[in-house]
């Protein structure tokens, strides 16, 4: 059965494109779209955990405009059901994604885990929050709180969702990353350093 997310990305130019594939390669005709993909706990276990993302807004003039946006792992929130929500930080004062929001409420989310080589795409219609109850919500991250100055939120309902090919994705590393990947090789190498010196103390005696 064909997603959502199928139906958003394939027009008519890409279909015409597909026709050109050798039938065994042609992806199967659409059937009815059946309306938004709802979040299971895969997806939702993979937006909240994410320290960064790229968010995509459409400007006035029809061009794409994308972002970069990172901040603390879990700063972005599940609200319920399908919506998911952030708090946004004092940037550059530009307002591009905040304007064409107000303006035009479709967002693309690419989030990746490059340690693990996954990757999923989002489509949402968000809207722009001046609510400080719930600003100073989305402000709590798992072991506290965002220190970034905050001046709104973002609130996203999610349509459509991929886990995208992993393929051509280059595994990267944060300091934090390594830092937990090397600790037990550099405890065991504490270990031995001990015992070599312990060993060395014996036969000086």
């Amino acid at each position: 059965m064909a997603t959502r997310y199928q139906h958003l990305v394939t027009g008519d130019a890409v279909r015409a494109r597909r026709q050109g594939l050798p039938a065994s390669g042609r992806p199967q005709p659409l059937d009815e779209d059946h309306g938004p993909q709802e979040l299971t706990s895969r997806e939702l276990s993979m937006l909240t955990g994410a320290f960064a993302f790229h968010l995509a807004t459409v400007t006035e003039s029809g061009w794409p405009y994308v972002q970069y946006r990172s901040g603390p792992k879990g700063f972005i929130h599940h609200i319920g059901s399908n919506r998911i929500a952030f708090a946004d930080f004092r940037g550059n004062r530009q307002f591009v994604s905040t304007g064409n929001i107000d303006a035009d409420g479709r967002v693309a989310l690419f989030i990746a885990d490059y340690p693990l080589r996954t990757r999923l795409k989002v489509f949402g219609r968000a809207v722009v929050s001046d609510d400080p109850d719930l600003l100073e919500s989305l402000r709590r991250v798992p072991g506290g709180r965002v220190s970034a100055v905050c001046e709104r939120s973002i609130v996203i309902d999610v349509e459509a969702f991929d886990w995208n090919c992993s393929r051509s994705l280059v595994p990267q590393y944060t300091t934090e990353q390594v830092r937990e990947r090397v600790e037990p090789y550099v405890a065991r190498i504490r270990e031995l350093q001990d015992e070599v010196e312990a060993l060395r103390s014996q036969l000086r005696q």
